[in-house]
């Protein structure tokens, strides 16, 4: 299960626009570098697994397709937009993206937040169980697109 990055997103501080970057610092147990949860401003801030939170690429061309709700990048408030990997098989492993090594720890279900955010309806029940993944940061580095996302052989306790 090999999958790649497709986009990266933050958002500076809670409730701003997510704005999109080639580059940014992961840091363990703490989040990405500029972004809201960073300095644990967000509204979901006290949630574990607020490090980074990835969504995938199908998933948002399958709400468009079923539910004709397009979600430009970066709408869907998450970090990372991923190809080619099931997000949700990665709750409860360790997994890589890029050099930087992460835990799986929930399903990001959609929120009201989201839907009243975007002002769409239809857009929490379009979302649910394909609404990305919140994962803890175990060990920093650097995230790029086009950086692969695997699955961890062996756990890193």
């Amino acid at each position: 299960m090999t999958g790649n990055v497709r986009a990266i997103h933050i958002a500076p501080e809670q409730g701003e626009p997510m704005e999109q970057f080639e580059e940014v610092r992961a840091v363990a147990d703490q989040g990405l570098e500029g972004d809201r949860y960073f300095d644990t401003d967000g509204t979901f801030a006290d949630r574990d697994g607020s490090d980074l939170t990835l969504i995938e690429r199908e998933a948002l061309e399958g709400v468009a397709d079923e539910y004709d709700i397009s979600l430009e990048p970066g709408v869907h408030r998450r970090n990372v937009t991923t190809e080619g990997v099931a997000l949700n098989h990665l709750v409860g492993e360790q997994f890589r993206v890029g050099d930087v090594v992460c835990e799986g720890v929930e399903l990001c279900e959609p929120c009201s937040y989201l839907e009243r955010h975007l002002e769409k309806q239809g857009v929490r029940e379009a979302l649910v169980h394909r609404g990305g993944l919140r994962a803890r940061i175990l060990k920093g580095g650097s995230l790029t697109p086009g950086v692969t996302v695997e699955r961890v052989d062996e756990r890193t306790d």
